[in-house]
């Protein structure tokens, strides 16, 4: 897989809930705090966003998506200077993979979903993210409209399987918002999700996962993306933000956290597979990365539990 596939893969995203609602005029919801990602398009009309923390609503237009990726408190309104309704109050009779209804609809209309992550390795997406991503450019639009036009219809006429059919859509939703904030060079951030709009880091990152235990040098990283070692090694700490070698023992922690709590291999033989041929170099490394020892994490939740 690729990077980006890797860490989701990881991470456990799945769908939480998807679905639309439709507002009415001076009507202004208010959104509680919030685990994990959301993702909304406007499918028509417009609206405004605040988010907790930022300085300016933000007006969103037909066709635009936004994410939502810190959790924070968040407001949707009609119009500016309307107050605030408890939005979980009024959607209290309302269901997920439906199409709800507000103040008889009409100023704006959105669908998406909110979804879940493992808590265990959320920030290492998160944390290199805004806390609310606008998505707005024709181009961008143009990209998005298939999933959003697809999720509206099985939202709007719902037939056999239409919730999970609106699951995988506004999933696909979420993946190409990602795709289209990283490849954004305006941005100027830092980290590994926006090096993967970097060809040469991506195909360093790329290596580094297909092959976790291999003993790499910068060198041969180097190589294999066609840079001398120096370049190499400045251009990755400017765009990754680490060395790398430190993302490299930072992604094998991280997978073998997975294999701890999630198979039965013994520490042994995961620390083999990280690149390690002493438990106790690979138990130092793991408990300097994921902050407790490779035993205790592996005993933090049951084997096949779900970590969200």
């Amino acid at each position: 897989m690729d990077p980006l596939s890797d860490v989701l893969s990881l991470l456990k995203l799945h769908s939480y809930a998807c679905g639309g609602f439709d507002v009415g005029p001076d009507l202004c919801l208010q959104f509680p705090k919030h685990a994990g990602i959301k993702c909304y398009a406007v499918v028509s009309g417009r609206a405004w966003l605040w988010v907790e923390g930022t300085s300016d609503p933000v007006e969103l237009k037909s066709g635009d998506c936004f994410l939502l990726l810190q959790g924070r408190p968040f407001w949707l309104a009609s119009e500016l200077g309307v107050p605030p309704i408890d939005f979980l109050t009024l959607r209290r009779n309302g269901k997920n993979g439906s199409v709800n209804t507000y103040n008889g609809g009409g100023n704006f209309f959105m669908v998406g979903g909110h979804f879940a992550l493992s808590a265990n390795h959320a920030g290492i997406l998160l944390g290199a993210l805004p806390p609310v991503v606008h998505l707005q450019k024709d181009a961008e639009k143009s990209v998005l409209r298939w999933s959003i036009e697809r999720l509206m219809e099985e939202l709007r006429e719902p037939q056999p399987g239409s919730l999970l059919t609106a699951q995988h859509l506004a999933h696909m939703m979420l993946l190409q918002a990602l795709r289209l904030h990283l490849s954004d060079a305006s941005h100027g951030r830092v980290g590994w999700l926006f090096a993967l709009a970097d060809k040469q880091m991506s195909a360093a990152i790329t290596a580094l996962h297909e092959e976790p235990g291999r003993q790499w040098t910068v060198q041969e990283l180097a190589e294999c993306v066609g840079m001398s070692r120096s370049t190499f090694a400045q251009r990755f700490r400017e765009t990754v933000g680490e060395s790398p070698m430190e993302y490299l023992t930072r992604w094998r922690m991280l997978v073998a956290g997975e294999k701890l709590i999630h198979s039965t291999e013994p520490v042994s033989v995961i620390s083999l597979a990280a690149g390690y041929e002493s438990e106790a170099a690979f138990s130092t490394a793991f408990k300097r990365v994921m902050g407790c020892s490779p035993r205790q994490y592996g005993r933090s939740e049951p084997l096949g539990s779900s970590p969200h």
